[in-house]
């Protein structure tokens, strides 16, 4: 059975929620065991728990802290929302895909940005 709306925006707010307190475990334990991540789409890739964790591990070593910026959206497996990370004195938008598997575990993630989406924070 497909994971309902209110399934998918729960997911992706305990993905936020464990980004933002700091936890490179707990994000990466949202992943299915095989699970994928490519941040940015075309840039960063890991695959598998330990990957993973260690992708988190580094971007959170950064500072970096993650604010929704738009309602989450869903069809099917697929959770869509937009965030910006502030990291120091820069803001990047994103636009991220997550892809749940029936256990609600992450498949796939997939950030969306460029060097155009990275804006200096007040600037």
């Amino acid at each position: 059975m497909p994971l309902s709306h209110q399934d998918i925006e729960a997911r992706v707010k305990a993905y936020v929620d464990a980004f933002n307190s700091g936890s490179a475990e707990a994000v990466a334990n949202l992943f299915a065991p095989d699970g994928l991540l490519e941040d940015p789409v075309g840039g960063a890739s890991a695959r598998g728990h330990d990957d993973i964790l260690a992708f988190y591990a580094r971007s959170m070593a950064m500072g970096a802290k993650l604010t929704l910026s738009a309602p989450i959206t869903s069809a099917a497996d697929t959770g869509a929302f937009a965030f910006y990370a502030a990291v120091g004195d820069m803001r990047i938008d994103v636009i991220e895909l997550q892809h749940f598997n029936a256990d609600g575990k992450i498949t796939h993630m997939k950030a969306y940005f460029s060097n155009e989406n990275m804006h200096k924070i007040g600037a």
